[in-house]
């Protein structure tokens, strides 16, 4: 799938720094290892990166780089072309993934030292995007989120970080601590069909706190971010059983 990285060059003729060549190299490394072997046909996915650093913005593994990307020439570390523009087109600190450049699902994502990650973080944050991108490959992902009705416009996805829902009413809050409490009740418990009611209790009061159109973007939140922080965890204990990290990315420290 990716030309890189169980052997690492010391150079490379792009001027991405060597750590993050490093670190994204390991994730695609880390994605190979992994497979299909969480979901069937996530390998399939792109894994297109728009790595923002505070002069220059660095698009990797893109299949449409657009004009206002220069080549870079091929990275030795990530053994594919890079592309570069002037930063300023998205905060240093972001973590998103939504159609960025060309229309292309693309994970958007500042350095590791910028977001407060560690590398290992850093790492399998890029995977928790990349399951983002398998999500939004599905033919009917973006007739079904525009059929939501949530956006108010916005066609570059920003929408899905930036919506207004109440997080900080009291009731809300209230609510969804009864949910979380009554989900965990759920999983725990032995008698599922007492607890299930008590969810769905839990569940009512929520929609009755909230407006229609709140619990539209919270229930499809629910899918998309629930269901991606599940995959990261489910990575993570992957990993840790039988995946060896490359000597280079070790020296970057966990």
């Amino acid at each position: 799938m990716f030309v890189c990285s169980a052997q690492i060059a010391d150079a490379q003729s792009s001027s991405l720094a060597r750590a993050d060549a490093i670190r994204i190299a390991e994730a695609f490394s880390l994605a190979d290892h992994i497979g299909d072997g969480v979901w069937e046909g996530w390998q399939a996915a792109p894994f297109a990166i728009l790595l923002i650093t505070p002069k220059k913005d660095f698009l990797i593994n893109h299949p449409y780089p657009t004009d206002d990307f220069q080549s870079e020439g091929v990275d030795e570390i990530l053994g594919m072309e890079v592309f570069s523009r002037p930063s300023g087109t998205f905060s240093p600190r972001l973590l998103a993934t939504f159609p960025a450049v060309a229309g292309v699902s693309t994970i958007v994502v500042g350095q590791a030292e910028t977001t407060g990650k560690s590398s290992t973080m850093w790492v399998l944050t890029l995977l928790h995007e990349h399951f983002h991108q398998y999500q939004s490959a599905w033919p009917d992902y973006y007739s079904g989120v525009n059929a939501l009705d949530l956006s108010g416009g916005d066609q570059t996805g920003m929408w899905m970080l930036n919506y207004p829902f109440p997080y900080e009413e009291g009731d809300v809050v209230e609510a969804l601590y009864q949910v979380r409490d009554e989900t965990l009740t759920v999983l725990s418990s032995e008698d599922k069909s007492a607890s299930l009611k008590d969810l769905a209790g839990a569940l009512e009061n929520l929609k009755a706190n909230v407006s229609e159109k709140d619990f539209r973007y919270l229930s499809f939140q629910l899918w998309q971010e629930g269901i991606s922080r599940y995959t990261e965890e489910v990575v993570a204990k992957m990993a840790s059983g039988g995946y060896n990290a490359t000597e280079a990315f070790a020296e970057l420290g966990m």
